[in-house]
């Protein structure tokens, strides 16, 4: 398995801005290629870190989450990474070693790792390898539920969750870290995989706002009207209701990190 992140640097002067990246009121589709050194943010409270800030909250668009794509210096990181108490976090780690301290218990990921991590809890990052540490990272406002109890922490890994495979078919499946009968979870993060020719047989709309980062093999992927040419380290941004399919190519699994928002009633004031 693999774990695409931006590819950083800069072009030569010899290549032209020819490119596929689009912005609509449905969709938005960023290529890898776009993800350069010059679009990085440097984070308040974080030490030797940059990160690509790929997703936020846009009104009229998808307005519950942000995505970031992270990459740690060899002893960076941050004492107090999430400045704001109502947001939960989930972590994929694409390359280097990751030491998470989640409420006073420490945790070492790597390539696979994943983290949820719930609002308000005390947590600390640092890179405790020798190379640098290159990790995805969603934050979400966590929107509680009478009767129901807040989510827990926990750490488990890529490696170590089993893909539930759809009905009828062993070529298109999920890797679920959060079981979608918790409702103790709004969100979820998981990770789609399509065997080669698989497809999703229908276009799917529905309410849920999506955040999908390709992180290995290609696809044909349909956005609204629109199919798409897509591959690793390309993310595709997706409003409530805007149709989508998959049909996997080439002769390697593709997959995807995916956000939905879920279980949650709709409120009914704008």
């Amino acid at each position: 398995m693999t774990y695409a992140f931006p590819p950083g640097g800069l072009p030569e002067q010899d290549v032209l801005p020819d490119g596929k990246a689009v912005f609509t009121t449905a969709y938005a589709f960023i290529p890898a290629n776009t993800m350069r050194d010059i679009v990085t943010s440097y984070l308040p409270g974080w030490t030797a870190t940059r990160a690509w800030i790929i997703a936020r909250p846009l009104s009229g668009f998808a307005e519950t989450f942000a995505q970031y794509a992270v990459e740690v210096a060899p002893g960076g990181g941050s004492e107090k990474p999430e400045p704001d108490k109502t947001a939960q976090g989930t972590i994929l780690v694409a390359k280097g070693r990751m030491r998470l301290t989640i409420d006073g218990t420490a945790h070492d990921l790597t390539a696979g790792g994943y983290a949820y991590i719930p609002a308000g809890c005390t947590w600390a990052l640092t890179n405790s390898g020798k190379t640098p540490l290159q990790f995805h990272w969603i934050r979400k406002r966590y929107k509680a539920a009478q009767g129901i109890d807040r989510p827990t922490a926990f750490v488990t890994s890529d490696q170590d969750t089993p893909v539930n495979w759809m009905p009828n078919t062993d070529k298109w499946g999920t890797t679920r870290f959060v079981e979608p009968s918790d409702l103790r979870h709004d969100m979820h993060m998981n990770i789609v995989t399509f065997r080669p020719g698989g497809l999703i047989p229908f276009a799917e709309t529905h309410v849920m706002e999506h955040g999908l980062y390709v992180l290995q093999g290609t696809a044909r992927y349909l956005l609204n009207t629109d199919w798409v040419e897509v591959g690793p380290g390309d993310f595709m941004w997706l409003r409530a209701f805007c149709p989508q399919a998959c049909i996997a190519t080439g002769t390697e699994d593709f997959r995807y990190l995916l956000y939905k928002d879920v279980n949650r009633h709709v409120s009914l004031t704008l």
